[in-house]
């Protein structure tokens, strides 16, 4: 009889356990995101693959950063389409595109002329349609859960909150410099 209580004390633990984990995630992922000023506009984007780190500037200083998700192949510079890495270099934001497959997206002018020149000498595509975005459309759920792993095709990733605050503050024509 003893043996059967104390198994289920154990079992009551690991469920209150687990649910107050998965409370304790759930309020994290969602925690809201540090506003900007209203009005705000930014004059230059700075992603930094290796931290996966995405600084928002605006006359050389940095006034936020929000950690990102990258291409699922995220070390080195995107070759050709289908290649799962995010691109390297200075390009500008091209379009806000409302109708994503990811919350807004921020479409990046990747490939430059020289990109595709080298993609074609090479007898490959070079792939295209890089954007800043948020989660997936029906996983915003996720928050900021979407960090723990590179995701995207070699898109950047934020959460949908933080796309939000950029959707208003990134102008068309706005440099992007994806470093290594």
């Amino acid at each position: 009889m003893g043996n059967r209580r104390g198994r289920r004390r154990r079992w009551r633990l690991v469920v209150g356990a687990t649910l107050i984990s998965g409370a304790a995630l759930l309020c994290w992922a969602h925690w809201p995101t540090s506003a900007l000023p209203a009005g705000t506009r930014l004059d230059r984007l700075v992603v930094s693959k290796s931290q996966r780190r995405l600084d928002l500037m605006q006359g050389g200083k940095v006034v936020a950063s929000y950690p990102a998700s990258l291409g699922r192949q995220p070390v080195g510079a995107k070759a050709s389409e289908g290649d799962m890495r995010t691109p390297e270099g200075v390009y500008r934001i091209s379009q806000h595109k409302v109708d994503s497959t990811c919350y807004r997206a921020l479409r990046i002018s990747y490939p430059s002329p020289e990109q595709q020149a080298a993609a074609k000498a090479a007898g490959r595509a070079p792939g295209g349609n890089i954007m800043i975005h948020g989660l997936k459309n029906g996983w915003g759920w996720l928050g900021r859960c979407h960090r723990w792993w590179d995701w995207t095709a070699g898109c950047v990733a934020v959460t949908n909150a933080e796309m939000d605050l950029l959707w208003d503050a990134v102008a068309d024509g706005t440099p992007v410099e994806l470093r290594p």
